[in-house]
C-alpha cells in the first residue's frame, strides 16, 4: 500500500515441556521462558518434521500452549494483549531450533491479529471457548464472495496457508461479486469443517509449515465473521480499541515472516560453529563465519528496530516505508550469511544429517515469500522517502 495513502498517526482504538509455565504468566518474561522450551522441543524434532512434512504432535500441543496464538487476544478473551517487541524475540528464539515451527508460531500470534478486526460477535465465536485458538490466514484474494440473508456464501481456493493443517479456523480473502468499479475485497472467517485442506506444499524448505491449499465449495459465512480487506489494510479497528489491533499492515507486514528467517540463521550460524573444526579451522573459514555473523546481528536489530516502530506507534510514512525496507534488507542479508556459513562448512555442512542444510533450505524457501521482496512494496514506498515522489 503506497505510503502516502495512509494517515501520520492512527488513534489507540512435548506438552511437558511446557507444564511448569502457568498460563497467567505467558506474557512478558512468560513468553520468553516458554519460547526458550519450544525451541529445544522444535530442535529434537524438526528432522523428523523435516522429512514427514509435518510438525510432529508434540510440537503442535507445545506450540498451542505457549502463547502464541493468545499473544495479541484481548485480556477479556484471556488472551495476552502483549507487544510486538516480546513476540519478536520470542519468534527469533523458537527460530533458532526449527524455523517451521517459528513459521507457524508467528503466524498464529498474527493471525489472530488479522482477526481482531471482527464484529464482536466474531471475537466471541473465535475466543469464546479459548484464547488459544490457532487460525491459519490466506493474505493473497482468491475465490468469490456473495451477498446473502445474514452473511455471504464463499467459494473458491488459497493456496500457501501455513498451518492449516492443525488449524482450528481459516481466513481467507476473497473479492465480492456485483457492484460497480474494482471488487471489494473481504476476510472470511471459517471453523475447521468448512473447508477442505488439500496437500499440495513441496517445497524443498520449510517442509513442515503445513502451508497447503484451502478449498471452501459454496459455504455459508456469516455476517459477524467477515471484515473489509480495508480495515486490515489501514490498521483503523471498529471491532477494538486495543493499540495492537490498530496497526497498518504496511508497518508490520514484513516482521510477521523476516523474524522467523533471522531465527533461523542464528541456528545456522551456531550449526556451522560445530562443523568447522580440524583442518576446516582456517583463515578463510573463519573470515566466512565471522562476515556471516555479522549479516546475521545486523538483520537481529533491523527487525527489532521495525517491533519498535510498531510498539511506539510511529506511524509515520516514512517510518513504515522503512519498515518495508528493513524486513527485506534482512532477508538478503541474511541469505547471504547463510550462503557464507554453508562454504565455511563445505561437503560436510550438506549431508542431510546435519542440521545446517535444512536451515539453508528453510531460510532460501522463506525468503522467497512476496513480503519479502523489495519489488512488492520497499522500493517504490522507501525510495519516495529518500528521493522524494516520482515526477508525473
Amino acid at each position: 500500500m503506497p505510503a502516502d495513502t495512509l494517515p501520520d498517526t492512527l488513534p489507540d482504538v512435548t506438552p511437558d515441556a511446557l507444564s511448569d509455565v502457568p498460563p497467567d504468566t505467558l506474557s512478558d518474561a512468560g513468553l520468553a521462558v516458554a519460547a526458550e522450551k519450544l525451541r529445544i522441543l522444535a530442535a529434537r524434532d524438526a528432522a523428523v518434521a523435516d522429512t514427514s512434512r509435518a510438525l510432529t504432535p508434540e510440537v503442535v500441543a507445545a506450540l498451542r500452549e505457549s502463547g502464541f496464538a493468545r499473544h495479541f487476544v484481548s485480556s477479556r478473551w484471556g488472551g495476552s494483549e502483549g507487544s510486538f517487541a516480546e513476540l519478536t524475540r520470542a519468534v527469533m528464539t523458537v527460530g533458532e531450533g526449527c524455523a517451521a515451527t517459528a513459521w507457524c508460531a508467528s503466524l498464529s500470534a498474527y493471525s489472530a491479529r488479522f482477526a481482531s478486526h471482527l464484529p464482536e460477535e466474531g471475537h466471541r465465536a473465535l475466543w469464546g471457548a479459548t484464547p488459544d485458538t490457532v487460525i491459519a490466514t490466506a493474505l493473497m484474494p482468491a475465490g468469490r464472495a456473495t451477498p446473502t440473508e445474514g452473511g455471504w456464501r464463499l467459494g473458491g481456493r488459497w493456496s500457501y496457508v501455513s498451518g492449516v493443517d492443525f488449524a482450528d479456523w481459516a481466513l481467507v480473502c476473497a473479492a465480492v461479486a456485483g457492484g460497480e468499479g474494482p471488487p471489494r475485497m473481504r476476510f472470511f472467517a471459517l471453523p475447521a469443517g468448512d473447508y477442505t485442506v488439500v496437500e499440495s506444499w513441496d517445497s524443498v524448505g520449510m517442509r513442515a509449515t503445513g502451508s497447503h491449499t484451502v478449498v471452501v465449495e459454496d459455504a455459508f459465512v456469516p455476517a459477524h465473521l467477515s471484515f473489509d480487506r480495508t480495515d486490515m489494510l489501514t490498521g483503523r479497528n471498529a471491532g477494538s480499541h486495543l493499540p495492537s489491533h490498530n496497526v497498518p499492515f504496511q508497518a508490520v507486514g514484513g516482521l510477521t515472516f523476516i523474524a522467523p528467517v533471522v531465527g533461523a540463521a542464528a541456528g545456522a550460524l551456531e550449526a556451522c560453529a560445530a562443523t568447522v573444526t580440524g583442518r576446516r579451522r582456517n583463515p578463510s573459514n573463519e573470515i566466512k563465519v565471522v562476515r556471516a555473523s555479522g549479516r546475521i546481528d545486523a538483520a537481529r536489530h533491523l527487525v527489532e528496530q521495525n517491533a519498535e516502530v510498531i510498539d511506539e506507534r510511529a506511524f509515520t510514512p516514512a517510518l513504515m516505508a522503512r519498515n518495508e525496507r528493513n524486513a527485506t534488507f534482512a532477508a538478503e542479508i541474511v541469505n547471504e550469511a547463510v550462503t557464507l556459513l554453508i562454504r565455511a562448512a563445505g561437503t560436510g555442512g550438506l549431508d542431510e544429517g546435519r542440521p545446517l542444510q535444512r536451515f539453508w533450505r528453510d531460510i532460501t524457501s522463506a525468503t522467497s515469500h512476496v513480503a519479502l521482496q523489495y519489488d512488492t512494496a520497499a522500493r517504490k514506498n522507501y525510495s519516495a522517502v529518500l528521493l522524494g515522489p516520482e515526477e508525473e
